[in-house]
């Protein structure tokens, strides 16, 4: 499999549920401008960051088709079809994939009362980051928040990015190509990685380049899933989210709606630590 992180949280999914997965479907499927989710047959939701650039070739019916073949068969599959396509080569349906791998964590945590971390709701993976002077920092992805941060701070630190045009003119001056990273990762003190990676499959590798104590924070909703996998690699702190109103969020979403609209309503932030 291509990704080892996501192989062993699915492996640690399968562990807590057992064969209570064979029971389980999707109830809905949504795919949003700027995130796809899922509800699951338990009335638990997951999300995940939607791709929109990586399928230039929809641009047509014929086209399209083959991106999304499974258009108005998405309600009823089970869980493991859908657990299946996150290893396979269509984009769209990994992203569904990860979006039921991130459902069926929030399956798995009220089986876990003792499971090593601490998951607090209501709380953004930025604001417990501490700018310390004189700290080397990449960030990997247009995260705005703590690139403010970093600029605030006069910081010495540079934005890992695939595409310039993402970033505002007083960002770009920190922009660096993503093909870079190991000139920058290796000696940063403070790494920020979007949850994106995880759909991309370059988060594995990026963790290698880290050096040991490094405060390492992935966040996103792409994220949003049992914890182990990444902390075993350094992760020191994952920040997602957690769904609270899977309708409700669905609908949002499949009207173009992103965080501001529907965070303290139907989803919170979430971050996870080590215990």
């Amino acid at each position: 499999m291509g990704n080892p992180i996501l192989s062993e949280t699915i492996e640690k999914v399968n562990k807590i549920l057992g064969k209570s997965l064979d029971d389980l479907t999707v109830e809905r499927a949504v795919f949003g401008l700027f995130f796809s989710g899922v509800k699951l047959s338990d009335a638990s939701g997951g999300l995940c960051f939607t791709p929109i650039k990586e399928i230039p070739e929809a641009v047509c019916c014929p086209s399209s088709a083959r991106a999304m073949p499974l258009s108005g068969k998405l309600a009823g599959r089970s869980v493991r079809a859908y657990l299946d396509d996150i290893f396979g080569e269509n984009i769209l349906r990994k992203t569904l994939g990860i979006a039921v791998l991130n459902a069926l964590s929030a399956s798995c945590w009220s089986r876990m009362p003792n499971n090593g971390y601490e998951i607090q709701s209501g709380k953004d993976a930025f604001d417990d980051i501490v700018i310390q002077p004189g700290i080397k920092a990449v960030v990997v992805g247009a995260l705005v928040p703590i690139i403010r941060k970093l600029i605030a701070a006069k910081s010495e630190f540079h934005i890992l990015e695939m595409d310039a045009a993402t970033l505002k003119e007083k960002e770009r001056p920190y922009f660096a190509e993503a093909s870079r990273a190991p000139e920058f990762i290796p000696d940063a003190d403070l790494l920020v990685i979007t949850g994106t990676t995880v759909l991309n499959d370059t988060l594995p590798g990026l963790l290698e380049m880290a050096k040991p104590g490094a405060q390492i924070i992935v966040t996103g909703p792409t994220a949003s899933m049992l914890p182990d996998a990444f902390f075993s690699r350094g992760v020191t702190t994952l920040g997602g989210i957690m769904v609270t109103k899977p309708d409700e969020l669905l609908d949002i979403i499949g009207e173009g709606g992103s965080g501001y609209h529907f965070f303290g309503k139907s989803a919170e932030r979430t971050i996870i630590n080590r215990k």
